[in-house]
């Protein structure tokens, strides 16, 4: 039996998120990243989205490509992943979106009403399972950051310097409230992932727009808008906007292989406890509610020496990530659902068409460190560290760390370069020539490795977040 539709959509009240009836509502969930914006490491190929798929596109030919893409967006989400997330007694899903899903850079203007028709049987279908969805626009024209998971293919956020691209995507998102006013199972809409704006004031000015844009011809919808420097920086943020939840991401460095491991002793948790706060002041200062929209660790595979103490370690971390989200009562969304066995709830199966065919290639990318999240550099340490070195040498100390996003460093900044744009760029190739010849049957095979029938669940994961959410049932 169908859950009831909700009556009127969410919206904020003071400090929390409320229905109707004016009862608080805690949305606890996941997202589908992956899916209808791809990521280098939850899917295994190198680089940036764009890129893959022309060098998809020059192997397969059109038809197949169109073929295989087509069933890896069918597979990927389906009634059964959203029977699953509601059988854990989770409330939301966070929808991330590649914005060519809906505009074409050749045709200025021009909506794809495909776009439409695929975040539809995910809302659909989470809705039938009685869960809320939140729409995220996960790239930009230009990228809105300098990340990988921008699509931009470059180490820059030029999205913040052509006021077309800031115009392009207004008009989107009015066209998207458009299509969802009235939808009480869309708890709202994210309007940007993680942007970094380096002059802190260009992004102030173009959620003001946007607000209104929305607000235009949807009144109703929340819109959770996370903070500058990938959702973790509110100090340039001035004032709140209405009916607006305001959005941490609350990554944990002992959660990575590059962090300490996570002990629980009382200066990490105090640490966790630090690094929130700082976070959320804005929050807490102005009265509104907290979303955090991104949170987790990465999990050894069972290759990786003393992966069930590592792993136990990371359960450990996210367990007192959660203790202090449910002491506030903020509501969350844990990165990510559905992956090749890194982070995900879910993850395709050793055993699949997919693993066993991109075994070597994931192999060699890992070793290489392609991939800035979750990196392991211990293969490649005595090339980098002589390059890094070399940059130190050469520029000013007073200069070193001023490129912006600072936290990056001058490491993070080569790195960025070097192994996540360009060598990851030219990767493109390599991976997609391991589909070469592959027949349809073939690619439907390979595709339906990410159906959740087809899927390992990460139980460990899985059994905190269930208890967790029976805590508020």
């Amino acid at each position: 039996m169908a859950p009831p539709t909700p009556k009127k959509c969410l919206r904020v009240e003071g400090t929390d998120i409320v229905d109707a009836d004016g009862k608080p509502v805690i949305l606890k969930g996941c997202a589908t990243g992956g899916h209808t914006n791809m990521e280098n490491f939850i899917t295994g190929y190198p680089g940036h989205e764009s890129e893959m798929r022309k060098a998809m596109l020059e192997v397969l030919g059109q038809e197949k490509y169109d073929f295989f893409f087509d069933k890896f967006l069918e597979y990927f989400f389906t009634p059964s992943d959203a029977k699953f997330l509601a059988s854990l007694g989770l409330n939301c899903v966070r929808i991330p979106i590649n914005y060519h899903h809906f505009l074409d850079d050749h045709r200025p203007g021009f909506i794809k009403q495909e776009g439409f028709k695929l975040i539809d049987s995910i809302v659909d279908a989470c809705a039938a399972e009685g869960l809320y969805t939140i729409i995220d626009m996960h790239t930009f024209p230009g990228g809105q950051n300098q990340g990988w998971h921008s699509d931009a293919g470059i180490h820059k956020a030029l999205f913040w310097n052509f006021k077309v691209f800031q115009d392009s995507m207004t008009d989107l998102w009015v066209e998207i409230a458009k299509h969802y006013k009235g939808n009480t199972w869309v708890a709202g809409y994210n309007p940007m992932n993680e942007p970094a704006d380096p002059d802190h004031t260009a992004l102030q000015a173009w959620y003001k727009r946007v607000e209104r844009a929305i607000r235009e011809v949807d009144p109703d919808h929340i819109l959770f808008l996370d903070g500058n420097t990938y959702a973790m920086d509110f100090s340039g943020f001035k004032e709140v906007l209405p009916n607006c939840v305001y959005a941490i991401h609350d990554y944990a460095s002992f959660g990575f292989p590059a962090g300490e491991p996570y002990l629980g002793t009382p200066e990490q948790k105090e640490a966790l406890q630090k690094a929130y706060e700082r976070k959320v002041q804005f929050m807490k200062e102005k009265g509104v509610p907290i979303w955090n929209g991104e949170f987790g660790p990465v999990y050894a595979s069972l290759e990786y020496p003393d992966h069930d103490k590592i792993n136990q370690q990371r359960y450990d971390l996210l367990g007192q990530q959660l203790k202090i989200y449910k002491k506030d009562e903020i509501s969350w969304s844990i990165w990510l659902y559905k992956d090749i066995g890194f982070q995900g709830m879910v993850h395709a199966s050793a055993d699949s068409a997919y693993i066993k065919l991109l075994k070597p290639f994931l192999d060699k990318k890992k070793r290489l460190g392609a991939d800035k999240w979750g990196r392991d550099d211990s293969a490649v340490k005595h090339i980098y560290e002589p390059l890094v070195a070399h940059f130190k040498e050469s520029i000013l100390p007073e200069h070193i760390n001023k490129r912006y996003p600072q936290v990056w460093k001058i490491e993070g900044h080569i790195n960025r370069v070097l192994r996540e744009t360009l060598m990851s760029e030219i990767l493109c190739w390599e991976y997609a020539s391991y589909f070469e010849g592959k027949s349809l049957e073939e690619l439907d095979e390979l595709a339906a490795s990410f159906k959740f029938e087809n899927c390992t669940k990460r139980e460990g994961l899985n059994d905190i977040l269930r208890k967790d959410a029976e805590t508020v049932a």
